[in-house]
C-alpha cells in the first residue's frame, strides 16, 4: 500500500499546481531531467546570469488565479507584484517585466480593461515598467477567462549572493509579517463565504523591503516568498536545497484574528495557505536584530520577526507548538485550494 501511495500519476492533475509534494515531483522527474542546467538545477525564484560586469536575475510566473477579481486585489495586480517578488527574492533591483495574456473567447472587454488597468498601476508604483508582451485568444471553454504569464528581469547588486542552498546552521529564520491572508481571501470570494473580519489578500511588490534589509544586512544567506504551498512548502524547500534542520516556533507566527478563526472554522492548516505579500529570510543570528529593525521602518515589515532557527541536521522542518510538543511540519500533499495565484 505504501508504494501505491508513491506512485508516479499517469495523468496532470489538479495538485500537480499545489507547490507541495506533488509539484515537487513534477519537476524533479519529468522537467528536470529534460531541460537541467546549472542555473535551473538551483531552482532558486530567479537565475542569476553572469553578464559582463553585470549580474541579472531573470524569472517567469504564470497566473491563473480563481476568481480573478478578488478582496484585495486581482490577478493583474497579482501578476506584476508576483514577479517583482521573485526578483526581489535573488537580491535583485527589478528592472523591467513582460506581459503575455492568454483571453478566452467571451471575457468582458470591461474586464480587460480593469485587469490592465490595474497592472499598470501596480507596475507605476513598484517603479518598475511593463516593456514587451503579447495576447492570444483561444476559443470559448479552452480556457478561463484570462490567464497572464510575466517574466521579469533585475539588477543583483555587488556582494549580494541569495539562494535557497545557502541556509546555515545558526541562521535565524524571519518572517515578514502575517501569513494565510491571500489563501483565505481567495477561499472565501470563490466559495461565498462571509467571516466576522473579513481578509484581503496581501498581494505587494516586496522588492524595497528587500532593499532595506539588504542595506541592514548584505550578508543575508536565503530569501523566499511562501506563495503556493504556504510557509509549510517555503520552509520545506529551504531546508532540502541547504541541507539544514528548521525550527520553528508556532507561538510567535504572525497571524490575524479573522485568518486563524476562518483556517480553524475550515479545518485548513494556515502554514499551507498561499500568501502574496510576505518574505522569508535566513540570516545570520548576528545580524537578525539589525535586519528585523529595518524591516520594521517599512510598511511592509512592521509585523516582521524571528519565527526560528536553523540547526545542523537531516532536512527537516519542525515546530515548537503552543502546547509545548513539537510536530514535523511536513511538505503539503494534496491540494486544499488549488489556483491560488
Amino acid at each position: 500500500m505504501g508504494g501505491t501511495l508513491n506512485r508516479r500519476a499517469p495523468a496532470i492533475l489538479l495538485d500537480h499546481g499545489s507547490g507541495g509534494r506533488a509539484s515537487r515531483r513534477l519537476v524533479e522527474e519529468t522537467i528536470l531531467p529534460h531541460l537541467r542546467n546549472t542555473l535551473l538545477d538551483r531552482l532558486d525564484d530567479a537565475a542569476v546570469l553572469s553578464l559582463d560586469a553585470a549580474r541579472l536575475a531573470f524569472t517567469t510566473d504564470s497566473y491563473v488565479v480563481d476568481p480573478i477579481f478578488f478582496p484585495g486585489g486581482d490577478i493583474g495586480m497579482l501578476a506584476v507584484h508576483g514577479t517583482i517578488n521573485d526578483l526581489a527574492m535573488s537580491g535583485a533591483r527589478p528592472v523591467a517585466l513582460s506581459a503575455g495574456f492568454i483571453l478566452e473567447e467571451g471575457l468582458p472587454l470591461a474586464d480587460l480593461d480593469r485587469i490592465v488597468a490595474s497592472m499598470a498601476r501596480a507596475a507605476a508604483n513598484a517603479g518598475v515598467p511593463i516593456v514587451t508582451g503579447d495576447t492570444k485568444v483561444v476559443a470559448r471553454g479552452a480556457a478561463d477567462k484570462i490567464f497572464i504569464n510575466t517574466a521579469g528581469i533585475g539588477l543583483v547588486p555587488p556582494g549580494v549572493d541569495i539562494s535557497g542552498h545557502h541556509g546555515r546552521p545558526g541562521d535565524a529564520v524571519i518572517l515578514s509579517g502575517p501569513i494565510a491572508e491571500h489563501g483565505v481571501a481567495i477561499l472565501s470570494k470563490r466559495a461565498g463565504l462571509s467571516f466576522a473580519s473579513s481578509c484581503k489578500s496581501d498581494t505587494a511588490p516586496l522588492a524595497a523591503l528587500v532593499a532595506d534589509m539588504l542595506d541592514a544586512c548584505p550578508a543575508i544567506h536565503s530569501l523566499r516568498d511562501p506563495t503556493r504551498g504556504g510557509l509549510a512548502a517555503t520552509l520545506n524547500e529551504l531546508a532540502s536545497q541547504s541541507r539544514v534542520r528548521i525550527e520553528i516556533d508556532e507561538a510567535v507566527i504572525p497571524i490575524s484574528d479573522a485568518a486563524a478563526s476562518a483556517c480553524e472554522m475550515l479545518g485548513i492548516d494556515p502554514l499551507h495557505l498561499a500568501n502574496e505579500g510576505v518574505l522569508v529570510a535566513l540570516v545570520p543570528c548576528e545580524h537578525a536584530a539589525g535586519v528585523v529593525n529595518a524591516m520594521h521602518a517599512n510598511p511592509l515589515g512592521r509585523h516582521a520577526r524571528v519565527i526560528g532557527k536553523v540547526l545542523d541536521g537531516d532536512p527537516l522542518v519542525v515546530m515548537r507548538t503552543m502546547v509545548g510538543g513539537k510536530r514535523i511540519v511536513a511538505l503539503p500533499s494534496g491540494q486544499p485550494l488549488p489556483r491560488i495565484c
